[in-house]
């Protein structure tokens, strides 16, 4: 299968046209177990109508481990890009040391690279890992993987922005952004980051406060306001009775599950009797957790 990848899905190899003439394609893929690969026009004779170009471009993406179907809805683009297009972002995403076994995750995640312009909107990208992140060449790969939606992102409008609102914040290290917290970078900061913090603010923490508690875990950026922040400050507040110096010291709380970890956990401690610190309580492993409710009986 390697020997097909290259040759289908790498630029400057014989054409797949030439290959599906020659039944070399075909012959190649009857080895391959029934998959998704056989439930595309190319194996069906109601869909004759579609061109050969297409069908290449199907085979291109299955081949590859990308799911045609879902990355073709999800990139309307794809339908008429051509199959060059496709194979010059594959040979230049090469070129910056992403690996062939990287593209399903990577394509699969995000689509719309296979039809991105690599002059305007990917080579901007590497830039600004290289330059505004100081990521060295030979770890592109390793940030790439840790968040694809950077190469979907604009380095303009959306990843410059982005940091210079985070380091405002006091994320000085480059490093944690760059290999743990990616994920922050292709954050929108009005829509996405902003609320995070009004919502600290206005359940009684100060801003200095709010912002104190994200830089002691970023994680809080990446959490919704309505699914994860209000419930569990509200259990916090009316079953746990607890005080906000406890989450300012522990913004961790919020990272927890609140029906597989936090309610369980607070009603064993309820039950036994004893205190236990929050952080404690959470981050305590089963076997430990137990042994300290034992002892306090």
């Amino acid at each position: 299968m390697p020997a097909l990848q290259s040759s289908l899905c790498i630029a400057n190899q014989t054409p797949i046209s030439h290959q599906l003439n020659a039944g070399s394609a075909t012959t190649q893929l009857a080895a391959k177990p029934k998959s998704i690969l056989h439930d595309h026009p190319l194996y069906q004779s109601t869909h004759k109508s579609l061109s050969l170009q297409f069908k290449e471009k199907v085979l291109c993406l299955e081949i590859m481990g990308v799911d045609s179907g879902k990355a073709l809805s999800l990139n309307p683009s794809l339908h008429s890009a051509s199959l060059d297009s496709i194979q010059s972002i594959i040979s230049f995403l090469h070129s910056k040391g992403i690996h062939q076994k990287d593209f399903p995750r990577i394509f699969g995640m995000c689509p719309k690279i296979l039809t991105s312009d690599i002059r305007t909107e990917l080579k901007p990208v590497f830039n600004f890992l290289s330059q505004d992140l100081k990521v060295p060449d030979h770890d592109f790969r390793k940030v790439v993987n840790k968040c694809p939606r950077l190469l979907s992102s604009s380095a303009r409008d959306q990843l410059k922005p982005c940091l210079f609102y985070l380091q405002r914040l006091g994320f000085e290290n480059l490093a944690n952004l760059a290999y743990q917290d990616t994920v922050l970078l292709v954050s929108n900061v009005e829509n996405t980051l902003m609320p995070k913090l009004r919502f600290l603010e206005n359940i009684g923490f100060s801003r200095n406060e709010a912002v104190g508690m994200v830089l002691r875990c970023p994680a809080l950026f990446t959490f919704s306001v309505e699914n994860n922040f209000k419930p569990k400050f509200e259990y916090f507040k009316v079953e746990m009775k607890g005080k906000l110096q406890e989450l300012k010291e522990f913004p961790q709380y919020f990272a927890f599950s609140l029906e597989k970890r936090i309610k369980p956990r607070h009603m064993e401690v309820v039950q036994s009797g004893i205190d236990i610190p929050l952080s404690v309580m959470l981050k305590s492993k089963d076997e430990e957790f137990q042994e300290m409710l034992r002892q306090g009986d």
